[in-house]
């Protein structure tokens, strides 16, 4: 019995890794060997980066507020704080928003937590 190796089956499993690896230096586009371990890591930092996205938008946006507080003469910290006492239930992204595009608006709000 002849041996079967399923040429297309590989050739569709080469030709994938070596498409994503579309757009790479050197050997890392062409040599599937080392097409492939770069396209894994590549895979592996996209990963961790949609988990540091979300951590570095948050501190993005406690910069932004706490830059607007100060200037009213509080900390982020004691802001927040008071927002929580008064029963405000604004998130951060919505507050930093505020703090850079309505900046009279966001002094009402401080005052009115003051």
């Amino acid at each position: 019995m002849p041996r079967s190796v399923n040429a297309v089956a590989s050739r569709a499993r080469r030709k994938r890794i070596l498409d994503q690896a579309k757009g790479f230096y050197g050997k890392r586009k062409n040599v599937y060997t080392v097409a492939k371990n770069i396209v894994e890591k590549g895979l592996t930092y996209s990963y961790v980066g949609r988990k540091l996205k979300k951590r570095e938008y948050r501190q993005l946006w406690i910069a932004r507020i706490n830059a607007g507080v100060r200037e009213e003469g509080l900390t982020y910290s004691q802001f927040i704080h008071k927002l929580n006492v008064k029963g405000i239930t604004l998130d951060r992204k919505v507050l930093a928003d505020l703090a850079m595009n309505n900046p009279e608006s966001f002094k009402a709000l401080v005052q009115s937590v003051k």
